[in-house]
């Protein structure tokens, strides 16, 4: 797999437009950054970890709905493993007037861009989510 963290959102919306109370994805330490970010910002219940049937490392996400609809009604890759986008602080975007957030790893860990501009930091923007 070339795109982990592209490969879990792609899973998140997929299961989201299906209805589904949760979702697995392989584990790792990006992943579970992300996924932090994520449950601090509401975006989802909480995760767990598991294993899979051969012994691998897994994640089980519980997705959020309000009054039926998802609560992510948009997430998106923005720096993909062909095309990197790094963002200084001042540059960080601001997704939707600020009702979105963007997801940025910087040398301080993986935060929301408004975590990233309170500590002064720019990075690699991964994604954004509204």
């Amino acid at each position: 797999m070339n795109d982990p963290i592209g490969d879990m959102l792609t899973r998140i919306r997929n299961s989201q437009a299906r209805g589904r109370s949760t979702v697995v994805t392989p584990a790792s330490k990006l992943r579970a950054w992300v996924l932090d970010v994520l449950l601090d910002e509401g975006y989802i219940r909480g995760y767990e970890s598991g294993v899979d049937a051969n012994n691998q490392p897994t994640f089980e996400i519980g997705l959020k709905y309000y009054e039926g609809a998802p609560v992510i009604r948009e997430i998106k890759r923005v720096s993909k493993p062909g095309r990197r986008v790094y963002m200084g602080v001042k540059d960080l975007p601001s997704v939707r007037q600020g009702l979105g957030v963007s997801i940025v790893s910087t040398p301080k860990g993986v935060m929301s861009d408004a975590h990233a501009r309170a500590a002064n930091v720019g990075g690699e923007v991964l994604c954004t989510v509204f």
